[in-house]
């Protein structure tokens, strides 16, 4: 297929980039290598492949490039990764959030109408369950309270897609993605502070008591679940939780990275973080049911790669 994906030069978008290649799929990249962390990283992202690929640096805001692209790419599919990312900064900057994660959404499936592209997949998010009480979170749970701008952007870009998949024939698939970590990942995660700052003998800090809890989910196992979502044509929208099925707390998580890095963390403690949900768990049996989804790394054994890969990284 000719494939759009948005976001692909970013971490788990340069993942799927590799694996639709080896596919032997054609791909077209928007990225706009933006400053949210140092964009070299993102060259560095697309570097053993950028000669393969058609690369557009630009932002899906711009309603004039994104219709450029289209008219361009005669795409089958499009591959929805872009976002900006991120909790916590949302609540910092909301607008930014908002115009890009809605609008630019909207500018890409409205694209999609006009071209005749029938096939669109949307990365979203688990923090759409807000504080749910009901573990592990299921795809048909009431969705009543979103506790971040981030978290409403990405709820706001599934309903837009359920929209257009109803109006217009373009088959929708919106994947909620758990925590996703492995190599690549952003710098400002949690996985990544902690390997590089412990490495270094730097102090870390730890947000509350330890005890909140996440969903983590090795980019191995997200690409495998987008790659069945782009082959699954049985219905003309559904929601599918990606996530690694089982829960992690902070305190956890700070001891296996100790372990994979051979060296005790000197911990601060300090405050819950505004908007960060206690607990997130996927429910994966809908993913494993329609998709054959399946995750197969667990955390210990995907930390342990990340430090790896960090170490030759760095």
């Amino acid at each position: 297929m000719n494939i759009l994906v948005t976001g692909g030069a970013g971490f788990i978008g340069s993942h799927l980039v590799e694996a639709l290649l080896t596919d032997g799929h054609t791909i077209t990249i928007i990225d706009d290598f933006n400053h949210y962390y140092d964009p070299q990283i993102k060259w560095l992202n697309v570097a053993g492949f950028q000669d393969k690929i058609t690369l557009v640096e630009g932002d899906i805001r711009d309603a004039i490039l994104v219709e450029r692209t289209f008219t361009k790419g005669n795409f089958d599919t499009v591959i929805h990764l872009a976002a900006r990312a991120g909790v916590r900064p949302s609540i910092q900057s909301p607008k930014l959030y908002f115009t890009t994660n809605i609008d630019g959404t909207f500018n890409l499936l409205d694209a999609c109408r006009h071209h005749e592209v029938k096939d669109f997949i949307f990365a979203s998010s688990s923090s759409v369950y807000g504080v749910n009480d009901k573990v592990p979170f299921a795809e048909t749970d009431a969705l009543i309270r979103t506790i971040s701008p981030y978290a409403a952007t990405k709820l706001a870009g599934e309903q837009i897609c359920s929209n257009y998949a109803h109006l217009f024939g373009i088959r929708c698939m919106c994947l909620r993605f758990f925590t996703v970590y492995g190599p690549r990942q952003r710098p400002d995660l949690a996985i990544s502070k902690f390997t590089e700052r412990i490495l270094a003998g730097q102090q870390i800090e730890q947000y509350g008591d330890g005890s909140t809890a996440r969903d983590y989910t090795y980019v191995d196992d997200i690409v495998s679940g987008i790659i069945a979502a782009l082959n699954y044509r049985e219905s003309s929208f559904e929601i599918f939780n990606l996530g690694g099925s089982a829960t992690t707390t902070l305190a956890e998580l700070i001891q296996l990275v100790e372990a994979a890095c051979e060296k005790k963390a000197d911990i601060k403690i300090i405050g819950e973080q505004p908007g960060d949900v206690p607990k997130t768990f996927a429910d994966v049996s809908k993913a494993h049911e329609l998709l054959g989804y399946s995750p197969h790394t667990p955390i210990a054994e995907g930390v342990k790669k990340y430090v790896e890969w960090f170490k030759n990284f760095r």
